[in-house]
């Protein structure tokens, strides 16, 4: 006879497997009863945001599973939801010449960190006959939104998952599995009347507090826009973005005031992510971009994507003739 897994079994192992926190929440099986207060808004906000096409080209957003994590797994009855912090306090150096790179991306690809975290996991729960699935920003999971359920952090204006130990600067996973767990108290929000993220977007990208429109988002058009030319709106207030943006990050007072180095090696920069130049990447070739960003989560930016980016934010940089 299996032993009974426990939440306290859980989180113990979470964090013996490295993870910076770990929450636990309830998912209602299926019923005619109605669906909890907290996810029916949630998917009716989801339902806003596409109707209004927020969700520019990334199609997968429309996936109905997305709507229901009973449709992901229907044996769910609980998430164990996870976080890692990935802050390290390099700072990017001064000067228009240098390209912008997302902390996200400086080090080795996190979805291979999570993976391997949540993996072993996820084995040890079946191990012990429970039914398991695991996902790192890789599924049509609201992960952010099961984050505030499971006390992870809160939802904050500027869409991002805020944790009162370690600001946004955290990596999201997921555990769903068929034990009925008690739930943690779902996270209440602390941004208060701040709107310095909302004020900061040179784009204004942040619709309202919460709602951001990828096409206005630089982090959208430098990773995820496949043209061949961003759209004029956004190259010229790129200011150095390559790769990413953290701008709603880095004036957050609570990343200001609580961000902690993390203790995972393979967070820590690669040498040439920090500051490279507008210059040089505006020329790289394929066989440097293969050479430059091994196991590195930029690697969905393609080269040529790299080189207009550079390119275009350079083009930005240059005085305006009078």
């Amino acid at each position: 006879m299996q032993p009974e897994v426990t939440r306290e079994a859980i989180q113990q192992k979470a964090l013996e497997l490295g993870f910076h926190k770990v929450g636990i929440a309830a998912v209602p099986p299926l019923s005619a009863e109605p669906m909890p207060s907290a996810e029916a808004e949630t998917q009716q906000a989801l339902q806003r945001w596409l109707k209004q096409g927020y969700e520019a080209d990334m199609s997968w957003m429309h996936n109905p599973k997305r709507q229901d994590i009973r449709q992901v797994m229907p044996e769910v009855r609980s998430l164990i939801c996870l976080a890692l912090n990935y802050y390290t306090p390099h700072q990017r150096p001064d000067g228009p010449q240098y390209a912008k790179i997302s902390r996200y991306g400086w080090g080795r690809d996190y979805h291979r960190i999570l993976h391997k975290k949540l993996k072993a996991l996820a084995q040890w729960l079946e191990a012990q006959a429970v039914q398991v699935r695991y996902y790192a920003d890789t599924g049509p999971v609201q992960d952010k939104f099961w984050a505030q359920q499971a006390g992870i952090g809160w939802m904050a204006k500027n869409g991002n998952v805020i944790t009162r130990e370690y600001g946004s600067w955290v990596f999201l996973g997921e555990v769903l599995t068929s034990l009925a767990l008690p739930s943690d108290r779902p996270h209440t929000a602390h941004c208060g009347t701040c709107t310095r993220c909302l004020d900061a977007c040179p784009t204004a990208a942040i619709r309202s507090p919460g709602v951001v429109d990828a096409n206005r988002c630089i982090a959208y058009h430098t990773i995820e826009n496949r043209a061949e030319r961003l759209p004029k709106a956004i190259a010229q207030k790129l200011s150095g973005w390559v790769a990413g943006c953290d701008i709603c990050q880095d004036v957050c007072p609570w990343n200001q005031r609580f961000a902690q180095p993390t203790d995972i090696a393979d967070f820590q920069p690669y040498p040439a992510n920090i500051g490279p130049t507008l210059s040089e990447l505006a020329i790289l070739s394929d066989t440097d971009w293969h050479q430059r960003f091994p196991a590195s989560a930029l690697r969905r930016i393609k080269p040529a994507m790299l080189r207009r980016n550079a390119r275009a934010a350079a083009l930005a940089n240059q005085p305006k003739s009078s």
